[in-house]
């Protein structure tokens, strides 16, 4: 061995040496900022240009789109989201190479094109938590670019209640003698909190105007069909009560937002409050409010936050964990760890569904990712506490075995035809051409199908857990697959014999009066109506006023 162990260390110094002139202590002003990164970047350094669900370092990312290619080049960018054009601009200017991500949701489909083009190399798509885990492993960032509210002479940061993925990010880049560069959106005197020690962040700039903040879990409840209420009466009679399901975790989606405003009308219709829906790992969507005013919410810990909801979060500190400034103190690893080994039950939707159950919301023209979907969406085979749902879905599942588990309960939806009346149930995933054509190891599933213990649909609940074959989980998701080829494909015998056994249930079955199943029996019908929910609390963004 060399006894050299301080070359990352040196490397650090040379290039704050090679900055040095650009800065006034820590604090650099703005037009220089695209200067700085070509003094501290290196061609193929590993960068994580933070891109969360929510919160990007949108400043940061069009000022590392400024640089001169022929000095910085064929960057391995590691970061959660690829949501903004610049984060792309980035691979058309040859000064991005290669790219590790989880979900890239408005860039999907020029992704999937720059990708197939050869101009951007796909390490993985990942799960939020495991991308931030290879932070911490072999993904470990030299330089990274993130954002925050406020900051003051120090270098000290203020989030607000959009942490997310901001302390992952830096604490494994500042452990590792990297080089960290905030944007912020104010600079202060004194902050209401210390989020992130000014001692893990070399530089701050100013950004000319606030990050970038999309309010990505507001659902309009204008916007929820009959369909999805009937869908969120099955769910809450055939699985929540059923199972008695307290700690759990919802996707994105009209879909579970029926579910969180059937609960206050429906579930307490049926005696639940109390006995379902407790304990939550969320964003604050707007939909819950009327679930937390009703009652039937004690806790919610927050991936991060949503615009709109600061007032009423800061308001409800018994539900929400928040500071003693009042705002929120979001985490996304630690509410994807929740949301893994803490919560009950995972329930999202998914694009596409074969008949082993797999599902994947990446197909030929959109490479969506899957965000934290798979680490909700799996059963938590380290969980070792048990609880009423946890076991009951495990003494299902069986085995044969002597030795009894519990099971995590994943609940799929999704209406049997997608939009363009394109089926959502295929023999054969889209994934299959998508690993073919971006040369994957591995088809980009979402949610493998030996995790999913429910497929609901508009035709009823398929329990895969009580099928005990492969081609009895094959009846049953044909079974509500309605009217697509892979349902007209199914055995009427076959699928009686699984109803006989609890096995499917149409909602004749769960005691569901299907002409109940209106708009009336939402407790909200519109944005507005949260408002009055909230107490005038919520300030929904300009784009979901309609008053």
């Amino acid at each position: 061995m060399s006894g050299d162990w301080s070359r990352a260390r040196r490397d650090r110094a040379e290039r704050l040496e090679r900055a040095r002139g650009l800065a006034d202590g820590k604090w650099v002003e703005a037009e220089r900022v695209p200067a700085l990164l070509e003094a501290l970047l290196r061609p193929g350094d590993r960068v994580c240009l933070e891109g969360d669900n929510q919160k990007q370092a949108d400043f940061l990312a069009r000022s590392l789109a400024r640089v001169d290619p022929a000095r910085v080049h064929d960057l391995h960018l590691v970061q959660s989201v690829v949501a903004l054009p610049e984060h792309l601009a980035l691979f058309e200017k040859g000064i991005g190479r290669r790219l590790d991500f989880s979900f890239s949701g408005p860039q999907a489909v020029r992704l999937a094109q720059l990708a197939g083009s050869g101009r951007l190399e796909i390490g993985a798509i990942h799960t939020y938590l495991e991308l931030y885990a290879r932070y911490f492993v072999d993904l470990t960032p030299r330089v990274a670019l993130v954002a925050a509210q406020a900051a003051d002479r120090e270098g000290n940061l203020y989030t607000g209640p959009n942490t997310e993925d901001t302390p992952a990010i830096v604490e494994a880049t500042a452990f590792k003698d990297g080089l960290v560069v905030a944007q912020v959106n104010e600079r202060v005197d004194r902050l209401p909190r210390v989020d992130v020690p000014g001692g893990w962040v070399d530089h701050v700039v100013r950004a000319p105007a606030p990050s970038t903040i999309e309010p990505l879990f507001t659902r309009d409840p204008a916007l929820i069909g009959e369909v999805q209420v009937l869908m969120a009466m099955m769910v809450i009679r055939g699985i929540y009560a059923e199972y008695g399901v307290q700690r759990l975790n919802h996707g994105i989606g009209f879909d579970t937002a029926a579910i969180e405003l059937l609960l206050p009308t429906y579930a307490e219709e049926l005696g639940l409050r109390g006995k379902i829906c407790r304990h939550w790992a969320l964003n604050p969507h707007p939909t819950l409010i009327p679930a937390v005013e009703s009652g039937f919410v004690e806790s919610v810990h927050s991936f991060g936050s949503e615009l709109g909801m600061e007032a009423y979060v800061a308001a409800r500190p018994d539900v929400f964990f928040t500071g003693r400034d009042g705002s929120l103190r979001s985490h996304r690893a630690f509410s994807q760890l929740a949301g893994h080994y803490a919560c009950d039950l995972f329930i999202g939707s998914t694009l596409q569904m074969d008949l082993e159950g797999n599902s994947s919301t990446a197909t030929r023209s959109r490479v969506t990712g899957f965000g934290g979907a798979p680490n909700m969406g799996c059963d938590a085979r380290g969980r070792r506490h048990a609880t009423p749902a946890w076991v009951r879905a495990g003494r299902e599942a069986g085995g044969g075995g002597a030795m009894p588990r519990g099971r995590k309960l994943v609940v799929q939806l999704l209406e049997t035809y997608r939009e363009h009346m394109e089926p959502a149930f295929v023999e054969r995933l889209d994934a299959w051409d998508l690993a073919e054509a971006m040369r994957m190891e591995l088809p980009p599933v979402m949610i493998y199908g030996d995790d999913v213990t429910h497929v609901v649909t508009e035709e009823g609940i398929a329990n895969l857990l009580l099928c005990r074959t492969p081609e009895e989980r094959a009846e049953a998701i044909r079974a509500v697959a309605g009217y697509t080829p892979v349902g007209r494909g199914r055995s009427r015998a076959a699928v009686e014999a699984l109803r006989g056994r609890g096995a499917v249930r149409r909602p004749e079955d769960l005691g569901i009066d299907v002409r109940r199943a209106t708009r009336d029996l939402l407790a909200a019908r519109s944005v507005k109506e949260l408002v009055r929910w909230s107490g005038g609390l919520y300030a929904p963004p300009a784009r979901f006023r309609s008053w």
